[in-house]
C-alpha cells in the first residue's frame, strides 16, 4: 500500500503492507497514508487483527493514530494487537489521551527488547510470527510471517476399507493419535494420514543494511518484501544511512532460497525504478516491483480476485484496470483549428509555400524562471500534460497477479 522511502511522491505512499489471510488482515508498518490506501485496495479496516511496526523512523508509524481514530468511529469492539519496539505502547497510549479518543476495544501490546536475538511475538493456532532485530541507524526489527504446517491428506478409500465412519475419528487421525475400532483393531495415524503440508511464509523486511537476521527471516519463506532503497551505484549513501541496496536485496533472497523477491521502499530519485529491477534480477529470479494496490498471491490459481482495487492502476502502457485506453490529449479548445499559413517572400522575391497545416511555435520560458513541479500541473497553468511517472515498468510479470 505503500513503497516509498521516507517521503511520499505524486505516486507513491508511505511504508504500508497489508497481509490477507483466510479473511483477516496484518498490518506491516503504518505511514500516514495507510488506511486510505486500506480504503482504496478493498481491504476492510475491520479486519485487521495484528498491526506490527519496525521501528520509529515517522514514515513507518506515523498514520498509526489515524487509523485507531477511524476503528473507534467505526465502533470496533473486537481487541486489536500492535506490536513494536519498546516505546510503542507509551507513544499510543499518550496520543489516546490527549486527542480524548474512548476507544470501544481492547489495545494489546507486545514490546520487543533491543537485547534479543529472536522473539515470537504472536503465537496463535494456525500461525505464529517471529521478529529479529535488523541493522539500521536505530533500533529496527523485521517479521516472518509463518503458518503451522497443515495435517496431511486423509487416504479415504483405505480408511473406508479398515470400517472407518465417524468423523471424530478422522479428526484424530489428521490430529497424528492412533485410534482403536470396536473389534479392537488399532489404526495408526500415519497409515491412513500423509505427511504434513508445510505452511505459507511471508518476511517484511525494512530500513537494514545486508545482515544475517534478514536471511533468517526470509529462510525458504513464499514471500520476502525486502527494501531496496538505492541502486548499486550508491551503496556508500546506502550504508551510511542504514539501507539496502537492490543487490543487498537479491543477496538476502539468494542465500534465504526465498521462492519469490519483491522489492519495494524505493527512494524518490527514482521516478521509474526499472534500474532497481534490473540490478536484483541480475543476482536472484524471480524478483517483482512492489506496486501500490496490487495483490500479490501464494496460490494465484485459489486466490486471485478475493482482493479487488477500488481504484483503477495505471500501467506502464498507459492502460487502465487491465483495458486499453486512450492516450491523454492536452487540456484545451476541441475544436480548435490552426491557420493555414500564407505565402512568404524572401529578400530576392521568390515565394515559399507552405501548404502545411502547422501549430504556432511554442512561447520560449524565460530562463530565470523555474520549471514548475509535475504535481503542480493542475494549478500551474500549462497545457502539458505532467511528466509520467510510471508506478510499473514492462519488466514486471503482469499475468504473474
Amino acid at each position: 500500500m505503500g513503497v516509498a522511502s521516507a517521503t511520499p511522491t505524486a505516486v507513491r505512499h508511505l511504508p504500508a503492507v497489508a497481509l490477507w489471510r483466510e479473511g483477516d488482515v496484518h498490518l506491516f508498518d503504518c505511514g500516514e497514508n495507510a488506511q486510505m490506501r486500506m480504503l482504496q485496495a478493498g481491504l476492510k479496516r475491520s479486519k485487521i487483527q495484528n498491526i506490527f511496526i519496525s521501528h520509529f523512523d515517522t514514515d513507518h508509524y506515523s498514520g498509526l493514530m489515524g487509523l485507531l481514530a477511524t476503528l473507534q468511529l467505526q465502533r470496533r469492539e473486537i481487541p486489536l494487537r500492535i506490536v513494536g519496539p519498546v516505546g510503542i505502547k507509551e507513544y499510543v497510549e499518550w496520543n489516546v489521551n490527549f486527542a480524548k479518543l474512548n476507544l470501544g476495544f481492547e489495545l494489546h501490546f507486545v514490546e520487543i527488547e533491543e537485547d534479543i536475538d529472536s522473539q515470537i511475538v504472536v503465537d496463535e493456532e494456525e500461525y505464529y510470527v517471529e521478529a529479529r532485530p535488523l541493522n539500521h541507524t536505530m533500533f529496527c526489527v523485521g517479521y516472518r510471517f509463518q503458518e503451522k504446517d497443515k495435517p496431511g491428506k486423509v487416504d479415504a478409500e483405505k480408511a473406508q476399507a479398515l470400517g472407518i465412519t465417524e468423523d471424530a475419528q478422522f479428526k484424530a487421525l489428521k490430529a497424528g493419535e492412533d485410534i482403536e475400532l470396536e473389534d479392537g483393531t488399532v489404526i495408526k495415524s500415519y497409515d491412513i494420514v500423509g505427511h504434513p503440508r508445510p505452511g505459507d511464509s511471508f518476511a517484511y523486511i525494512t530500513d537494514t543494511k545486508y545482515c544475517p537476521n534478514s536471511v533468517k527471516l526470509a529462510m525458504n519463506t513464499n514471500i520476502l518484501y525486502h527494501e531496496a532503497t538505492f541502486s548499486d551505484s550508491l551503496a556508500d549513501k546506502a550504508a551510511e544511512t542504514g539501507h539496502s541496496t537492490s543487490s543487498d536485496a537479491a543477496r538476502v533472497a539468494t542465500e534465504a532460497q526465498t521462492k519469490l523477491l519483491v522489492i519495494g521502499h524505493f527512494s524518490a530519485r527514482y521516478t521509474n525504478p526499472f534500474v532497481l529491477l534490473r540490478e536484483a534480477r541480475a543476482k536472484f529470479f524471480p524478483v517483482w516491483l512492489a506496486t501500490e494496490l496490487r495483490p500479490i498471491y501464494t496460490n494465484p490459481s485459489l486466490e486471485k480476485g478475493i482482493v479487488t482495487p477500488k481504484v483503477e492502476i495505471k500501467e506502464i502502457t498507459g492502460t487502465t484496470g487491465g483495458k486499453s485506453s486512450t492516450k491523454r490529449k492536452p487540456a484545451g479548445n476541441k475544436n480548435k483549428r490552426f491557420r493555414k499559413r500564407k505565402a512568404s517572400s524572401d529578400s530576392r522575391g521568390r515565394r515559399e509555400s507552405r501548404d502545411d497545416y502547422s501549430a504556432p511555435p511554442r512561447r520560449k520560458r524565460r530562463t530565470d524562471q523555474p520549471k514548475p513541479e509535475s504535481d503542480n500541473y493542475n494549478n500551474s497553468g500549462s497545457t502539458r500534460p505532467p511528466k509520467h511517472i510510471t508506478p510499473r515498468t514492462p519488466f514486471d510479470d503482469f499475468d504473474r497477479f
